[in-house]
């Protein structure tokens, strides 16, 4: 076990853990929008950074990544850690001006709009977080999608920007994805994910009539772990 500080408070937690991790089971704040607990962390939105000292030695890391250490103090609103994530916010709504989820938590920090606005960086919901790609990856196991170009033009999308032949329709991107920057919609027994120009049938279950998941999508589920046939026939609220 590691005995450390956050904001004057002593915590317990076990070797292993990140920052990020204790404070949220400790109930304290920390904003972030490309962390989630079933993928491992990438620090790619930086907003949870924070302040740690040992000593006399003080800096700035992305509570994510960093792992608790013994006798290690955390600040996580001390001033340096509110101009940093205030000039990170800057940078995100220079991206996405328009995004409900970046406008408000620009206005949480009391930023109305940034001071930064290439004429080159056009307007977009996507923040480049990742998230949408390695859960793909790592939750799916499909990686149907990745990160192409770079600098500015970098994003999330399907091999040569064709049709995502190896996406299964699940939809795990858009319902991960922290700025709604995914489209996708269920529509007359079809799926369709605009983003990677793809379009799935529906399951019809038997007994309701429904349409409840993308046939694909079924189907490898079914052949990854050697299930009976007709195990999807059914919706699982008629089962």
């Amino acid at each position: 076990m590691v005995t450390f500080n956050i904001d004057g408070r002593e915590f317990t937690a076990e070797e292993g853990q990140t920052i990020l991790q204790v404070a949220r089971e400790k109930g304290i704040d920390i904003p972030t929008l490309c962390h989630h607990e079933a993928i491992e962390p990438y620090g790619a939105c930086r907003l949870c950074i924070v302040e740690i000292s040992k000593g006399r030695r003080s800096r700035i890391v992305t509570s994510c990544l960093y792992l608790v250490e013994e006798g290690l103090e955390v600040k996580t609103n001390s001033p340096r850690v509110i101009s940093n994530r205030k000039m990170l916010v800057e940078l995100l709504l220079a991206r996405c001006s328009k995004n409900k989820v970046i406008k408000e938590l620009a206005s949480q920090m009391g930023i109305e709009q940034s001071m930064i606005k290439p004429e080159y960086l056009e307007d977009n919901d996507c923040m480049v977080c990742g998230l949408c790609v390695r859960t793909c990856e790592q939750v799916v196991g499909v990686s149907a999608i990745s990160l192409v170009n770079r600098g500015i033009t970098k994003e999330p999308a399907s091999p040569f920007l064709e049709p995502a032949r190896d996406c299964i329709g699940c939809g795990s991107c858009y319902y991960v994805c922290p700025t709604g920057a995914i489209k996708m919609e269920d529509r007359n027994g079809t799926r369709i994910i605009y983003n990677w120009k793809v379009e799935f049938k529906l399951k019809k279950c038997k007994v309701c009539g429904n349409y409840w998941a993308p046939e694909k999508q079924l189907e490898y589920i079914r052949k990854k772990w050697n299930l009976p046939d007709d195990f999807f026939d059914i919706c699982p609220t008629c089962k």
